[in-house]
């Protein structure tokens, strides 16, 4: 298994999901397992895309971006799928719209 993390601007992340869900990916579900699909809101270093995104972190001392981080934990074979749909939805036409990281898991187990 694996698991999908990316970081997008929040003007795409419903788009993103929508893209998700109505992929091959995510309807061919194998050993009937449920993708787990999980939504953060964080601050980061995204380059704003207008002056809406800007917000200054007292924390921080320093500006921030309003994004959101996906974890999406996916088969193997369906990486490559799931990569190019987030890729395309969340594209912006800015140098660096986002980042998207996988990496392996090493074991997953249901809570019953």
């Amino acid at each position: 298994m694996k698991e999908i993390k990316a970081y997008v601007h929040r003007n795409r992340v419903a788009d993103v999901i929508a893209a998700l869900k109505a992929s091959s990916a995510w309807n061919n579900r194998q050993n009937n397992r449920p993708h787990n699909l999980t939504l953060y809101v964080v601050k980061g270093s995204l380059t704003p895309q207008d002056d809406a995104e800007r917000h200054y972190s007292i924390e921080l001392g320093d500006e921030v971006v309003n994004e959101y981080k996906l974890e999406l934990n996916c088969e193997d074979d369906q990486v490559d799928e799931f990569v190019q749909i987030i890729t395309a939805a969340a594209r912006t036409g800015q140098d660096s719209a986002g980042w998207v990281y996988v990496v392996d898991l090493l074991r997953a187990e249901p809570i019953r």
